[in-house]
């Protein structure tokens, strides 16, 4: 027979124990923002001509002291074969077209590669040049081609002119490019590019003429000139230099502005002016100057 086995007595089954109150869901955080990217440090050229410079140094360190991203006129990230022309119509700048880098000849380094200790650019210069804005009246000693060391040494008063001159001829000056025109409104831009030899004969001519610790030489219609405080140097290019200068009131007939580019092997000049009592404007000074600083970066 099978042995048969009680089944245990069962009592009640035990009530289930009341669930805890559910608190409320709180609401998601906002997103934290991004951080905002780091300025660029403005730090001195390569040893090489750090003792020669010292002086300019300390003078570029206080014409572009906040340097770096996140300017309204800054390009950042850029590749070097698309360069952006920035153009609005809300805000006063120029409606340049879009601009790209021409090609290098074959086998020849950028101007700040590793295989280029002397920064030099292997582009043709005129391709170099920015280009003008739309709606501009051509100057037609200056069209984009090669000019004479007279002919530039023609934006200076008649005083410094010989000493450019020879300044020029003792730095291996190779090419002057140069492009000018006249805006609508009257402004007047002219775009000088100066090669040499070398970073080193560049950075020479940059000292000699006092560019940097001081506007250089007069420029033709201008009675000083001073540093322009509202320059803050968006988008210059690693490795380049800007010096920037405009003229303060009361001015004669017509404000002067000028800024100075140095990019390894070539040293650029923008000059413009607007004759009036309003002077000439800013925004698109600045603008220029950062294209055809990253033209050369």
């Amino acid at each position: 027979m099978t042995e048969q086995t009680a089944a245990p007595a069962t009592g009640p089954e035990p009530e289930a124990p009341a669930s805890a109150p559910v608190p409320p869901r709180l609401p998601d955080l906002p997103p934290v923002p991004p951080m905002p990217p780091a300025p660029v440090v403005q730090g001195a050229r390569p040893p090489r001509r750090v003792l020669r410079a010292v002086a300019r140094w300390t003078a570029a360190v206080l014409v572009f002291g906040a340097a770096g991203a996140g300017t309204a006129y800054g390009i950042t990230e850029m590749e070097r074969t698309d360069v952006p022309g920035l153009a609005t119509e809300d805000d006063g700048r120029w409606d340049y077209p879009a601009l790209a880098l021409p090609a290098l000849p074959a086998d020849k380094p950028r101007p700040y590669s590793d295989g280029n200790p002397s920064e030099i650019h292997h582009a043709d210069l005129r391709e170099l040049l920015l280009p003008a804005p739309a709606g501009v009246k051509v100057d037609k000693k200056l069209k984009g081609g090669w000019v004479s060391t007279k002919q530039f040494a023609a934006e200076f008063t008649e005083g410094g002119r010989a000493g450019i001159g020879e300044t020029l001829r003792e730095g291996t000056l190779r090419h002057i490019a140069a492009r000018g025109w006249t805006m609508p409104d009257g402004t007047s831009n002219r775009i000088y590019l100066l090669q040499f030899s070398s970073a080193d004969d560049a950075d020479a001519y940059r000292d000699d003429r006092f560019i940097g610790a001081s506007a250089g030489d007069e420029l033709l219609g201008a009675h000083e000139m001073e540093l322009d405080e509202s320059w803050k140097g968006g988008g210059k290019v690693e490795g380049t230099a800007s010096y920037v200068f405009s003229e303060p009131k009361p001015y004669g007939s017509a404000q002067v502005r000028t800024g100075y580019v140095i990019a390894g092997d070539t040293l650029a000049m923008v000059v413009q002016s607007r004759k009036g009592a309003a002077g000439a404007p800013s925004v698109p000074f600045h603008q220029t100057l950062i294209l055809q600083n990253q033209l050369l970066g």
